[in-house]
């Protein structure tokens, strides 16, 4: 039993602020693929746990992304209550494609200059894969805000490094909740894209 526990407390830590901020975060999830409004009072605590663990750590892009994301959980709350069907869940659309190009071009360049700025500025860990992840979770979250499908495949980019950098730094929590990031975006992804099909309904 006792090494059963030592696994877990490996494999999950034991700051209480971090296991909570990951349930929140799993949650928020769950329910923005669900298209239901009540993701937002769990985006809200996550990410003002995750500001305190990020600041703590010190990726420190990261810990500001987090103030951005406090900001858009608000707004978002606002757009989603504007283009809702009869059931109470979001309508989805799909962004036109110069868009999202010129949305993922962007993202490109930001990264390089925020992770020029954190390198040459700060003693953030990892500036540019962590400008990386924070330039492209800002731009996921407002594609994902304003309903567009195409949130899902940018999130899944997302994911992918952010489970490197934060196994590199030791957050395991962290870092597993972002294997499940990744499964339930794909999954988001899929259901969306039917969602999109069908009219904007929910499939059965």
């Amino acid at each position: 039993m006792q090494a059963l526990l030592d696994f877990l407390g490996g494999m999950f830590g034991t700051r209480l602020v971090e296991l909570i901020a990951a349930a929140c975060g799993f949650a928020n999830v769950i329910l923005i693929i669900r298209r239901s409004l009540w993701n937002y009072p769990f985006g809200i605590i996550m990410v003002i746990l995750y500001a305190y663990i990020f600041y703590d750590y010190k990726p420190y892009s990261d810990a500001i992304l987090q103030v951005f994301f406090l900001g858009i959980q608000i707004l978002g709350l606002f757009w989603w209550l504007k283009r809702t069907d009869d059931t109470g869940r979001v309508i989805v659309r799909s962004i036109a494609t110069r868009d999202l190009a010129l949305t993922l071009s962007a993202g490109i360049v930001g990264a390089l200059i925020l992770g020029t700025v954190m390198a040459e500025f700060t003693d953030a860990s990892l500036p540019y894969p962590d400008a990386t992840t924070t330039v492209f979770s800002v731009e996921g979250q407002v594609l994902l805000a304003r309903h567009y499908i195409q949130n899902w495949p940018i999130w899944i980019g997302v994911d992918l490094l952010a489970i490197g950098i934060y196994s590199y730094k030791g957050l395991y929590p962290t870092a597993v909740l972002y294997v499940v990031f990744l499964g339930l975006a794909i999954q988001g992804w899929r259901v969306w894209k039917q969602t999109h099909a069908s009219g904007g309904r929910f499939p059965a």
